[in-house]
C-alpha cells in the first residue's frame, strides 16, 4: 500500500471538499495460472498485489456528487439519481456501473463527494478496472450502510463491467481484489466463487512482472468473440460450461465446430486441469513444475486461444534459455499487458537490465518491470 499516495489523494479531498473522507484502498491483482478459465465457471490461482486504487469518499451536501480522478485531472457531476451510461465514458462508466447495479438491489445511494488515484501501471492486466469498481462499492457500502457482503459487492462490480462497460468478463479479478489475503494466492473456484488461500514460499526466486506496454482494450470484440466460442462449444456438448468438459468429450463433436472453436476449447480444458496442477505442486513445493506450467499455458494462451501478441511472446521466448528463470507467460486478457516470470532473486537485477535493452532494440520502444507483493483484498485504510 502506497502512503504517498494514500496521503496526496486525502489531501486532494480535503481540499477540494472542506471534510475529512473515509478512505478505501482496494488492490489491483496478478494471476499466476488460470487465464480465461473464470467465465468458464473453471479454476484460477489470482492474488491481490501491493499496487491497487485509493478513494477518498463522504457525504456530499449539494444536489450533485463530483468525482475527481486525481491522476487524469479530470473531474464529473452527477445526479446519482439520474445515472446512465455515458458514450464515451471510459473511467466514469465504471463509476456509475456500480451505482447502477447498487440501485437495482433496491439500495438508496444519496450523492456523493470522491477522489481516486491509482498506481497500477494501466493496461498492464493487473486489473485497475476491479480495483476501481471494488473501491467504490465498498465506500460506498461503508459510507451509507448499506448492509452489502463482499459477495454481493464483487457480483455488483462483475455486472457494472458488463452492462456499463461492455466487457462480459468472469468474477476472477473483483474476487482476487476483494478477497486478497497477504503472502497469498487464491485457489478460487470460480463456480462456486469460493477460494483456498495458499502461502506461498518462492524460497530464493521471486515474481518479476514485464510490461509490454503494448496497450490492450478488452470492451473490443477479441475478448467477448471468445466468451461465445466457449459457450457455443459448451451448448453443443450440453454441459453448463467447458469446466465440465473433457478432451475426449470435446473430440466427439470435433466435426460440428472449426479448427479454430476446437483449439480455444481445448485450451480453456488444458488450462483448468493445469490451475489444479499448480495447486499440487505448491503444495509440494516444487517449483520446477511450477515453472513448467506457466510455460505451458503461455503456449496455449499464444497458439491455441490466440490471445498473445509479438511482444508478449517475445518476452516469454526471451526467458527460455535463461537457466535462472523457471517459467514465464502472458498474464491477464491478453493483446498486451504483462508477463509473469519466476526468477532467481539474486539474478533480478541483471535480468531486468539485459531484457530492457533486447525489448528496446527488437521493438524500439520500452518496456517496464516491476516487483510485487502479495496482499490483502479491499479494505478501509
Amino acid at each position: 500500500m502506497d502512503k504517498k499516495l494514500i496521503k496526496e489523494v486525502k489531501a486532494s479531498f480535503e481540499n477540494q471538499f472542506k471534510t475529512k473522507p473515509l478512505i478505501v484502498f482496494s488492490p489491483g491483482r496478478i494471476n499466476l495460472i488460470g487465464e480465461h478459465t473464470d467465465y468458464n465457471d473453471g479454476f484460477a490461482f489470482p492474488a491481490a498485489i501491493d499496487k491497487g486504487i485509493v478513494v477518498a469518499i463522504s457525504k456530499s451536501d449539494s444536489e450533485k456528487s463530483s468525482v475527481y480522478a486525481f491522476n487524469k485531472k479530470e473531474a464529473y457531476e452527477f445526479d446519482t439519481k439520474t445515472v446512465e451510461q455515458l458514450t464515451d465514458g471510459a473511467w466514469r462508466n465504471y463509476i456509475l456501473g456500480v451505482i447502477s447495479e447498487v440501485q437495482k438491489l433496491g439500495k438508496q445511494v444519496p450523492n456523493f463527494y470522491a477522489v481516486f488515484a491509482g498506481n497500477i501501471p494501466g493496461g498492464a492486466g493487473m486489473s485497475s478496472s476491479a480495483a476501481l469498481e471494488n473501491g467504490f462499492v465498498f465506500g460506498l457500502n461503508e459510507l451509507f450502510d448499506l448492509g452489502l457482503s463482499k459477495n454481493e459487492m464483487i457480483l455488483i462490480s462483475q455486472k457494472a463491467e458488463h452492462n456499463f462497460v461492455g466487457v462480459k468478463c468472469g468474477i476472477m479479478d473483483q474476487y482476487a481484489s476483494m478477497f486478497g489475503v497477504k503472502n497469498s494466492a487464491l485457489f478460487l473456484d470460480c463456480r462456486t466463487v469460493e477460494s483456498k488461500p495458499y502461502k506461498i514460499d518462492f524460497k530464493s526466486y521471486k515474481l518479476m512482472l514485464i510490461n509490454s506496454n503494448v496497450k490492450h482494450d478488452l470492451s473490443e470484440s477479441a475478448y467477448n468473440d471468445r466468451r461465445e466460442v466457449c459457450e457455443k462449444v459448451s451448448n453443443l456438448l450440453q454441459v453448463k460450461a467447458l469446466r465440465d468438459a473433457s478432451k475426449e468429450d470435446l473430440n466427439r463433436i470435433k466435426e460440428q465446430i472449426s479448427k479454430e472453436e476446437y483449439q480455444k476449447a481445448l485450451f480453456i480444458i488444458n488450462e483448468n486441469l493445469r490451475v489444479q496442477q499448480f495447486s499440487e505442486n505448491i503444495q509440494k513445493e516444487d517449483l520446477a513444475s511450477l515453472g513448467d506450467l506457466l510455460y505451458q499455458s503461455h503456449e496455449g494462451l499464444s497458439k491455441n486461444y490466440n490471445v498473445s501478441c509479438p511482444e508478449l511472446d517475445f518476452l516469454v521466448d526471451s526467458t527460455k534459455e535463461n537457466p535462472h528463470i523457471l517459467g514465464a507467460r502472458m498474464m491477464g486478457g491478453g493483446f498486451g499487458g504483462c508477463t509473469i516470470n519466476l526468477i532467481l532473486e539474486s539474478e533480478y537485477k541483471t535480468f531486468k537490465e539485459e531484457i530492457s535493452k533486447k525489448f528496446k532494440e527488437k521493438f524500439n520502444k520500452d518496456c517496464s518491470v516491476y516487483s510485487v507483493t502479495l496482499s490483502h483484498g479491499t479494505q478501509l485504510v
